[in-house]
Parts: structure tokens; C-alpha cells; sequence
């Protein structure tokens, strides 16, 4: 049995480009008890590689959580795949704004303990107790009433490019570290304010509203499917938009234009941009905002040193990272002192502590 990627992202995308045809981006997530994770992961792969399914997704014992490049002509088949599944039957699929065929290059199908790491003891609470899901529309009057707190619940560089107005919007890195602070700054308001939460497609607000709830807050909703729902909500049903600027996709896409609005600015000269690039040295890899200016300038690099690194041979480059395993920036989301320009801090529920 195959259970592994055979060709590598480049030679992927060639065939890709060579066979001209339109491939749909699709994301989804089911919270379930998975009692074998790994046979579970080997089927989908081999079921996912026939059709030609390209992405990432995630499998536990609580569920699964997928990011998928899906060809346009297999749809069908992989719809009847996942309904096949029982706890996968009519499971809302979550399709992108924007499509890319180059979206993913690989399948990769991981066995992790968390489909979101949250950081969270899940015998401690009961996960089932979830908060009301809303659409968008019921959405749109929940965040216009004066007794909601409207909490972004994905990380600083998300909602740095994009966000819904008036967003409390908290300055973290991670999902775990979002739940204690947000707590802790609402401890005061669990009974008289009404918890409304978003994220990209809805997963991390499922795990949020039952921690809140078994925290003790009483008025707990999310928005039904994310962002990524909400906007094809909006235009199916002619509703106003709230969400100002791009969402982030975790996709060689980076983002979806969702309005006109650019709220962000470049890290290097604090011009107005919301485009995220990887810095074109493969040591540092640091992910921060770029303009295009920018970009011509430094090479795609987010420093000098960079620059000059990026410019030596490719077997020079090599040579210098030997031994000296990764870039401490490797893995940060727009956050290096060297970037003038880096998201501020920002004073989170500041309205709440006046």
C-alpha cells in the first residue's frame, strides 16, 4: 500500500498546470470518537489519493479536521466518500471564497492528539455543551446589540490583514493562549454580556463555546461555519458585510479578499499592505506583511542579512545552516525585532476597562 506522496510539490504542480482542469478548496471538521486514528488515516489517504485529493488534514480520537484541494470532476465521488462515513454524512463543507489550483501540492493525512491544539483537558468538561450556532444574518444583529462582546478567536497575524468590526481582536500567537485571557479580561461580564465568537471556518470556536460555557459564561454563541460560511452567506442572500479586509487561509493562497479595505501595513516600511510572504531565506522562513515595494527591493527577504544569505549558491546556503538547526524565526508569525513596522500591541477589550 501506498501511503505516501510519490512526487514531490513541484513535479505536482506541473501536472497540475499540464491538465488545465479546475480544482475546488475545501475545508470541513467533525468532532467524533475515532477509536483507531491511524487506520482511519490510512483509509481516507488511500480513498483521497485515488481521486486525486490534495491537502492537510488532521485525524484524532476526537475527530478530523481538512483542508483539501479537491478536482472539480471527482467532486461527486469524494461528496459520496465522506457520506459514506457516518459521522461524515452531509458534514458542511466549507468552500473557499477564491479558488486556487495550486492551493495544495501534496496530500498529507497526520495523526495528532488534537485536531486544534488548544492546550485544553477534555475529561475536565463536557465538549458537547457547545454555544448557539448563528448564521450570518442572525450574526450580523447579534453584533450591533450593545451588550455583545465580539471576539476574534484566531491568532494576531489573521486578524491583522482582516477582521469583523468593532472585533476584540487579542494579541496572541497561538489558540491556547486566547481562552485564559479572554476569560480572564470578561470575568466580570458572564451573565450580562453576550459572548459572540468567529474563527476561518468555525472549528476553534466548537472547543471555545463549551470551555466558556463550563467557565461559566451564560450567553455563549459562534458563528455558524466561520468566516468562510459567512461570506457565502452574505452573497447568496444580499446581507451587509461586516468583515473589513482579508481572511487567512492556511493555504499556499495565504488569504481571500473578502472586502476593498486594506487595514494592515508593511512590516518593512509601514505602507499600506496586507500581503503575507515567507522570507525567501529558507533559515529564517519568517512569515510578515510585504508590499510590493518592498519585495522588489529586499529580494523577498525581511532583512539585509537575509538578502545577502539569499544571494550566496545554494550549496553556500547549505553549508551555513549545517549544524545549526532552525532560525529562531522560523516558525513566528510576523514578529522579529528587525521589522520596524511589526503589528502593534493592542490594548485587547479596552472598551470593556474604561
Amino acid at each position: 500500500m501506498q501511503l505516501y506522496n510519490n512526487l514531490s510539490a513541484k513535479e505536482r504542480a506541473e501536472l497540475i498546470a499540464q491538465a488545465g482542469k479546475d480544482r475546488l478548496t475545501i475545508s470541513f471538521y467533525a468532532y467524533a470518537k475515532i477509536g483507531n486514528p491511524e487506520i482511519f488515516r490510512n483509509h481516507m489517504f488511500l480513498a483521497w489519493n485515488e481521486l486525486d485529493v490534495l491537502g492537510r488534514i488532521y485525524v484524532a480520537h476526537e475527530g478530523i479536521n481538512a483542508q483539501l484541494s479537491v478536482p472539480a470532476d471527482h467532486f461527486k465521488a469524494f461528496k459520496m466518500h465522506l457520506d459514506s462515513i457516518s459521522f461524515l454524512e452531509n458534514v458542511r463543507l466549507n468552500i473557499a471564497v477564491e479558488h486556487d489550483n495550486f492551493a495544495f501540492l501534496k496530500l498529507k493525512v497526520k495523526v495528532r492528539d488534537k485536531i486544534v491544539a488548544d492546550g485544553l483537558n477534555d475529561d475536565t468538561f463536557d465538549v458537547r455543551n457547545i454555544g448557539i450556532h448563528v448564521d450570518a444574518e442572525k450574526f450580523n444583529a447579534l453584533i450591533e446589540d450593545e451588550n455583545t462582546v465580539l471576539v476574534d478567536m484566531r491568532n494576531h497575524y489573521e486578524s491583522e490583514i482582516g477582521h469583523f468590526k468593532n472585533a476584540v481582536t487579542p494579541d496572541v500567537d497561538t489558540f491556547r493562549e486566547s481562552l485564559d485571557i479572554i476569560e480572564a479580561d470578561l470575568k466580570d461580564h458572564k451573565e450580562d454580556k453576550n459572548l459572540v465568537m468567529y474563527c476561518t471556518g468555525g472549528i476553534r470556536c466548537e472547543k471555545a463555546s463549551a470551555y466558556y460555557k463550563h467557565k461559566g459564561f451564560i450567553n455563549v454563541f459562534q458563528l455558524d461555519g466561520g468566516i468562510i460560511n459567512y461570506v457565502r452567506q452574505i452573497n447568496e442572500k444580499g446581507l451587509e458585510n461586516k468583515f473589513i479586509g482579508k481572511n487567512f487561509v492556511f493555504d499556499q493562497r495565504r488569504s481571500e479578499r473578502i472586502s476593498d479595505d486594506v487595514i494592515a501595513h508593511c512590516h518593512q516600511c509601514g505602507n499600506p499592505a496586507d500581503l503575507h510572504t515567507n522570507c525567501a531565506n529558507e533559515a529564517c522562513h519568517l512569515l510578515f506583511i510585504q508590499c510590493e515595494d518592498c519585495k522588489e527591493k529586499m529580494e523577498n527577504c525581511c532583512s539585509s542579512t537575509c538578502m545577502e544569505i539569499n544571494r550566496l549558491p545554494y550549496e553556500a546556503q547549505k553549508e551555513l545552516r549545517k549544524g545549526q538547526g532552525n532560525s529562531n524565526d522560523i516558525f513566528k508569525k510576523g514578529r522579529a525585532d528587525h521589522l520596524p513596522y511589526k503589528k502593534d500591541l493592542r490594548n485587547i477589550f479596552e472598551t470593556l476597562k474604561k
